[in-house]
């Protein structure tokens, strides 16, 4: 693994250093068109220290968080992965973290989510098994004490890599 990765990567490290940290949301696209995602993170990447990768904003379907963290990654940027309560259960949100840390990706912002209301799909299924505290517990959890919720242990827990 590169060096860079493990030592931390740049929101970390302004972070680490005292200084004010910017980061922005990446629209996500209404595209399964990669360079939708390149397009943008250039623009931001100027002046931020690190890009949200936004999920499922205002309760619309876009491409996911996960994705556009995978290509944010895959092209040197630093994400930040946004995960909403509102669509997906503690299960799904857990395999999520896994995943987007196997990927690469270090930052976590945890949000409840917009009600589906709001959104363009307000008969859609409002899932919110947990809120955004008890998300932040969770993905503590897993980094911390290398656990799922339901108290089994992962293989390697997140940030270990």
């Amino acid at each position: 693994m590169d060096t860079e990765l493990r030592a931390g990567g740049r929101l970390e490290r302004v972070l680490r250093s005292g200084r004010f940290a910017v980061t922005s949301e990446l629209n996500p696209p209404d595209s399964a068109d990669p360079e939708d995602v390149y397009r943008a993170a250039l623009i931001l990447s100027t002046i931020c220290d690190g890009i949200n990768a936004v999920d499922a904003s205002g309760a619309h379907c876009h491409m996911s968080s996960v994705a556009i963290c995978a290509l944010l990654v895959r092209a040197g940027y630093e994400p930040v992965f946004q995960v909403a309560c509102r669509d997906r259960n503690r299960i799904a949100i857990q395999g999520d973290l896994l995943g987007a840390a196997a990927m690469g990706v270090r930052n976590v912002l945890c949000l409840t989510g917009d009600d589906v209301s709001v959104g363009d799909q307000p008969e859609a299924k409002r899932v919110f098994d947990f809120d955004s505290i008890q998300l932040l517990r969770t993905a503590r959890m897993m980094r911390d004490e290398g656990l799922f919720l339901s108290g089994r242990k992962l293989t390697t827990p997140l940030g270990s890599f």
